[in-house]
């Protein structure tokens, strides 16, 4: 039988979403904006149309700061450790002031707060603090991972869509050119024989081109049901927006073809962390026992965090709940192919601190086989080795870890070599 109140509150929804957001002239006129922000970074300054190497921290960075923890974010999931630890009065509890997190609609608007010192602790994509530290020689340094997982591609219900190989000659939207999902999606479309390429939204495509174009992870769903894209790439919840909102359909998790992959990574400014070690150390206490917080009980944090909660998310509570809890235990992913690999036994999302080496290592090789706007001639003489030990700082994570415990018990950690592993990718 039809639940005709479901499909109701559904089509609200959606109505909802795109009356705020979209109308398709709106959104070619952004898609157009995007392109710019992508091709020259948006670096401060000026939002569209900075030059890479403008990149600049204000002065007085360090002697101006007051103690208080300064949390931006992006509204999804990749965030919730930050929120929770302050949800939950973590901060608090480690003798620290906090002030409420203040969410951002897009990368380039939190990158440029961060780096005018507005924020002092952030989660960004993990490939943003390699094009911040070497491109533009800002001293961001990855402090833990924010979580493992937790995105997918989700393609529009108006495409017939059943591998990677069927998006030949589509237009598929991904959040920032240094991303996870653009390297995750490059890949799979390689290995598919496609071609990504980067062309005004509207231009004629050969059947072997894919064209990637950016947009804010909000926009997507409703982009998705305008039929103006024909599928994106994202972290959660605007998968689960897209399946329940947009009726769109999970092609792939990420998670499924890199395991246990990290995807954003909590950050703060290196300055900062040389001169205050203590509190720098109290900021990821609380971070690390949010992780483990998260991980025990998700459908709760779930509800918490979506806007019939405590409102950091701006999703209602069944939309994040789907896409913090809903995977092994929904038969259509594997029979659609969207799991592949149930014996990962991974979730949906996962929160485990540990920035692993080898991920990293795998990622610089990975940008340089990677589509993107912009120089990136930086990229060519980065050593991995170096990168490794000079982007990510394992003391503070390591210190938390050993006071708070409960990553233990989250996917892929392996007690007998709980701080290595090898990275594996199946395409």
């Amino acid at each position: 039988m039809c639940n005709c109140d479901n499909h109701h509150d559904i089509d609200s929804e959606l109505d909802r979403l795109l009356d705020r957001s979209f109308s398709r002239r709106n959104f070619l006129r952004t898609a157009a904006v995007g392109g710019l922000a992508g091709s020259g970074l948006a670096l401060p300054g000026s939002l569209f149309g900075a030059e890479p190497g403008s990149l600049e921290e204000p002065e007085g960075v360090v002697s101006d700061f007051d103690g208080v923890v300064r949390i931006g974010y992006i509204p999804i999931t990749d965030a919730a450790a930050l929120l929770v630890a302050h949800s939950e009065g973590y901060f608090e509890d480690e003798g620290l002031e906090v002030a409420d997190p203040q969410l951002i609609r897009g990368w380039s608007p939190l990158i440029e707060s961060f780096a005018a010192n507005r924020f002092n602790l952030v989660h960004l994509l993990k490939p943003i603090p390699l094009w911040m530290r070497y491109q533009n020689d800002f001293p961001v340094k990855i402090m833990s991972w924010a979580h493992t997982n937790g995105s997918a591609v989700v393609t529009g219900r108006h495409v017939d869509v059943q591998s990677f190989a069927d998006l030949g000659g589509k237009s598929v939207a991904v959040p920032y050119w240094y991303s996870m999902h653009n390297v995750v999606m490059q890949m799979a479309l390689r290995d598919a024989g496609l071609t990504p390429v980067i062309r005004d939204q509207g231009d004629a495509l050969e059947a072997h081109e894919v064209n990637l174009m950016l947009m804010p992870p909000p926009d997507m769903p409703p982009a998705l049901a305008a039929r103006s894209i024909d599928a994106y790439i994202v972290a959660e919840p605007f998968n689960a927006a897209g399946e329940l909102l947009a009726r769109g359909n999970v092609l792939r998790f990420t998670g499924d073809i890199w395991k246990n992959h990290p995807c954003c990574v909590v950050c703060m400014n290196e300055r900062l962390t040389d001169r205050e070690p203590e509190w720098t150390q109290k900021v990821m206490n609380a971070v690390v026992r949010a992780q483990g917080t998260i991980q025990q009980d998700k459908k709760s944090v779930a509800t918490m965090l979506s806007r019939d909660g405590k409102g950091y998310l701006p999703m209602p509570a069944n939309v994040v709940e789907r896409a913090m809890t809903n995977y092994h235990d929904d038969s259509t992913y594997a029979d659609s192919g969207a799991i592949r690999h149930p014996e990962w036994e991974n979730g949906r999302i996962d929160f485990s601190p540990w920035p692993y080496p080898s991920a990293t290592k795998m990622l610089v090789g990975a940008m340089n086989e990677t589509l993107v706007g912009g120089d990136t001639t930086f990229l060519e003489g980065l050593d991995p080795d170096f990168v490794t030990d000079d982007l990510v700082n394992y003391d503070f994570v390591r210190k938390a870890m050993e006071k708070h415990t409960a990553w233990q018990g989250a996917p892929g950690v392996d007690m007998d070599s709980p701080y290595a592993r090898e990275e594996v990718v199946v395409l």
